[in-house]
């Protein structure tokens, strides 16, 4: 699956691949690790209908002392468009404002990812700065949402 998922180059265009099957490999034991950590990883995602793998969508750590986690997803070309990043990510949010108690969440993207850009302002995070992002060597948009902004974007009989 993370083969299929991270040795496609139409998924890994914007985050500084394509990868060889030893960086996928690699990839793969730091997401591994980071669950055996943090509790945190990028968590594979099915459909429930037949099982497919989608993709992945997940938190890291990013500024752990501020309690501020990472949110990103990676999808299978196959599944872009049908709200499925979406849908993982905001489980995610959830989990992150309420199980792990997260202060805020932080997003970045490549400039030239124009879907990603729109989900991101979909799910509420608001643009703060550009980053630069190491594998690319590029500035990458950056946003935050913080735990406020999304319990008061929430309705009110939640």
């Amino acid at each position: 699956m993370a083969v299929a998922l991270w040795g496609d180059p139409r998924v890994t265009a914007f985050i500084g691949g394509p990868f060889s099957e030893e960086e996928i490999r690699q990839r793969l034991e730091r997401e591994m690790a980071l669950q055996h950590d943090h509790g945190l990883q990028y968590w594979p995602i099915f459909l429930l209908e037949g099982l497919a793998h989608v993709g992945c969508c997940g938190l890291r750590p990013y500024r752990p002392e501020q309690g501020v986690l990472e949110i990103g997803f990676h999808l299978r070309a196959e599944h872009w468009g049908k709200g499925l990043a979406a849908e993982a990510a905001h489980a995610v949010i959830a989990h992150a404002f309420g199980a792990l108690g997260a202060n805020a969440l932080f997003a970045g993207h490549h400039p030239d990812n124009h879907a990603s850009r729109r989900a991101v302002g979909r799910l509420g995070l608001r643009y703060t700065h550009d980053e630069l992002y190491p594998p690319t060597d590029q500035q990458h948009p950056s946003y935050l949402l913080t735990r406020e902004e999304y319990l008061a974007s929430r309705p009110s009989n939640v």
